[in-house]
């Protein structure tokens, strides 16, 4: 049977394919030699499968450390999530020149919509408009990696625990990581307090961001609160599942698993300008007062840019 190889957590530029893939979202496309013609999508996307299938029965690809797989998000994963990201919610991205081009860096975003697909639409658009194509190393809550196969098919894509020892590793290493700090407290608030950020946690990810010395990126997306408006919780049902929350939405449980069709709402992601930290001491992790006053200004840096964000799009399923 064969055998992945393990590669090394560090990669120039922190994006690698794991099998000496280009390191853009896709490959170049083909040209006939003969009449310079560029050949179809289609064709280019069954080639480009096709080699996938070969590499994976032959063992000619790579997972680091954290279990992430490369290979299989590229020619997978993400192709089965792009139509979400172009034509159900036409996403606009802004600002991705403010991604390094290599090089660790922390992105730091509000998180709603019930379900997590704020994170995995960040994701691609990294990946897709970045101009090196880079992957976005998302930090998990736990319970992503207890429910079965979610779990597994999370840590293939390149998502780790949300801790800071993980996090740590990873912007050493050069990595791009992502962090949603309000965690299940934005992603499970009601409707009626859509784009209030909820609470940054205890500023972890600055800390980490301090000892790694990278620069941290605001990032704010308007769009999920949308696409699945919580309107109340069924708390014995959450217990009985063991998950946060139980939504009750005006599709969800009435309509079972049709309910579960997010709405096609009109998305905005904007990276902001970097928080540098390599301005400061080394040991500044340690100072609470510091490590507040940058968490608080992250928060507030994403709360103006969602308010603005808002105003420009007018209407939340027409943009």
């Amino acid at each position: 049977m064969p055998q992945a190889r393990v590669i090394p957590l560090h990669r120039p530029g922190g994006a690698a394919t794991g099998s000496g893939l280009p390191a853009g979202p896709s490959t170049a496309a083909a040209v006939d030699e003969g009449h310079d013609q560029v050949e179809p999508q289609w064709y280019r996307e069954l080639a480009g499968l096709l080699a996938f299938a070969r590499r994976r029965c032959s063992g000619d690809y790579g997972v680091d450390e954290f279990g992430y797989d490369p290979d299989l998000t590229d020619h997978v994963l993400l192709p089965l999530l792009r139509p979400l990201y172009r034509t159900w919610f036409r996403v606009e991205t802004v600002g991705i020149h403010h991604l390094p081009l290599d090089g660790g860096a922390l992105v730091v975003a509000n998180h709603s919509g019930t379900l997590p697909l704020d994170a995995v639409m960040t994701a691609i658009a990294v990946r897709d408009e970045h101009p090196a194509g880079r992957h976005l190393r998302m930090l998990g809550a736990d319970l992503v990696f207890r429910t079965p196969l979610l779990g597994s098919l999370a840590r293939k894509s390149g998502q780790t625990l949300a801790c800071v020892p993980d996090a740590e590793r990873l912007l050493a290493s050069g990595e791009l990581v992502g962090v949603w700090p309000e965690g299940f407290k934005g992603l499970g608030k009601r409707y009626r307090d859509r784009y209030k950020l909820q609470r940054f946690g205890r500023g972890g990810f600055v800390a980490a961001a301090l000892r790694t010395q990278t620069m941290i990126i605001p990032c704010s997306i308007v769009g999920a609160e949308e696409i699945y408006p919580m309107i109340g919780d069924i708390t014995p049902m959450a217990r009985l599942l063991r998950t946060p929350y139980f939504p009750v939405t005006p599709l969800f449980p009435l309509l079972g698993p049709l309910g579960m069709i997010p709405l096609p709402s009109k998305w905005y992601i904007e990276f902001g300008k970097p928080v540098r930290t390599d301005c400061y001491q080394r040991g500044s992790a340690d100072d609470p007062m510091l490590v507040f006053n940058l968490t608080d200004q992250i928060r507030e840096t994403i709360q103006q840019t969602l308010h603005r964000l808002l105003i420009q799009r007018r209407n939340p399923f027409l943009g």
